[in-house]
């Protein structure tokens, strides 16, 4: 059975906000919050692909600015960079 794509939306969110490293949760939790839903299927598979890597590497290639390795979507790793988490004021 082939999955929905609200089906994965929501399977990437909950990736997202369970990586394991709390930075890692904060930022791609948040970035998933923000552009996940309005992703259409090849993002989404791109973003699918970029969650089954190493937080570490992740995090060098987002925040420390290490290139990324090959086959990964650079639009996607772009959106990374760029995003900025902001907290909601009370």
């Amino acid at each position: 059975m082939s999955e929905t794509l609200e089906d994965c939306r929501k399977r990437l969110l909950f990736r997202s906000w369970h990586r394991g490293t709390r930075e890692i949760d904060l930022l791609f939790g948040s970035f998933a919050d923000r552009h996940v839903p309005s992703f259409d299927a090849d993002q989404l598979a791109a973003y699918d692909r970029l969650l089954a890597e190493e937080d570490p590497d992740l995090w060098d290639w987002v925040v420390g600015g290490v290139e990324p390795r090959p086959g990964h979507d650079p639009a996607i790793i772009a959106l990374l960079r760029q995003f900025r988490f902001k907290e909601a004021s009370a």
